[in-house]
């Protein structure tokens, strides 16, 4: 499969080393999860039936990348499956791959108990309104920087963890103000190499339609980024300090380049906009469906 092959590459490519690009913080307070604000959650990894990716080798993490075909769009899934409860969290579902992912979900006997975005997205509707009438339990979760609608409002730094797994949430305005890069934990209990889901702050071999910031983390990072239009599913930090065309030029160059895309108008704007920032509920006199994750 691809992305089997380009995970293996990129292990193979990559070595610890800090970099220049991406500036992630990473304060430690504490909150519950129960209010508005929280740092510590938790989270697994799956695989999507576009494209397959294999667990990770720590042997705790269930890891899958799911591909929406109309905003090429991933949505990505992880587990902690060496935990009693499985418990599993999406980043970035669309609402029209809501129902796919949630019957891989109950496939893999996980227990869904988060679905995450990494900004308001402009050219899909987000899924998580939808997936929270089908799994009432399940928590949205979006920056508190987005000015947007959200069961948990997380700020840089926050730590969310799913079992005995986490991910650390690191800052990365510029795409929009409140774009998050989810990065998985560092420590001799975490998978290595470690994985960033940077949204559209960082796509491979490019990034999203403003200017941005993203590179501290060590050279092997796994980058997943939310949206590829040329059928590539993962890269590394390493790679992209070296081949990305808009981030190897000097600041000049790069707000030149950005300048003058000459990109359309979003097709989807008008619509997901709004509704992302409301989570993506737009009929809540629907009738929940019942849930199939317990």
């Amino acid at each position: 499969m691809l992305a089997m092959n380009l995970i293996r590459c990129c292990l193979s490519l990559a070595r610890r080393s800090p970099s220049h690009f991406l500036n992630l913080s990473t304060t430690q307070t504490l909150v519950s999860p129960s209010s508005s604000r929280f740092k510590l959650i938790t989270f697994q990894t799956m695989v999507s039936r576009a494209y397959t990716t294999p667990s990770h080798p720590s042997g705790k993490l269930l890891f899958r990348q799911l591909f929406e075909k109309d905003s090429s769009t991933y949505t990505y899934l992880l587990a902690d499956v060496s935990h009693p409860d499985k418990p599993a969290l999406l980043i970035d579902p669309v609402d029209k791959t809501a129902e796919r992912d949630l019957s891989l979900v109950k496939e893999l006997g996980l227990k869904l108990i988060y679905a995450m975005n990494t900004h308001v997205h402009a050219d899909h509707i987000t899924g998580t309104g939808l997936i929270k009438t089908k799994v009432p339990a399940v928590k949205s979760v979006i920056s508190e920087a987005s000015k947007s609608k959200a069961d948990l409002l997380i700020q840089a730094g926050d730590k969310i963890y799913f079992g005995d797994l986490f991910l650390e949430v690191r800052s990365t305005p510029g795409h929009t103000l409140g774009c998050v890069t989810y990065v998985t934990g560092d420590g001799p209990d975490q998978p290595q190499p470690r994985m960033a889901f940077t949204g559209d702050a960082l796509l491979i071999r490019g990034c999203g339609r403003t200017d941005f910031q993203i590179f501290t983390l060590p050279k092997d990072t796994l980058i997943y980024p939310a949206h590829d239009y040329k059928g590539f599913t993962v890269s590394t930090v390493g790679e992209e300090m070296l081949y990305n065309p808009r981030l190897t030029r000097d600041e000049e160059t790069f707000r030149n380049i950005v300048e003058n895309l000459s990109l359309p108008y979003p097709k989807m704007i008008d619509l997901a906009v709004p509704a992302n920032i409301v989570c993506g509920l737009q009929d809540l006199s629907a009738k929940p469906v019942e849930a199939i994750s317990n």
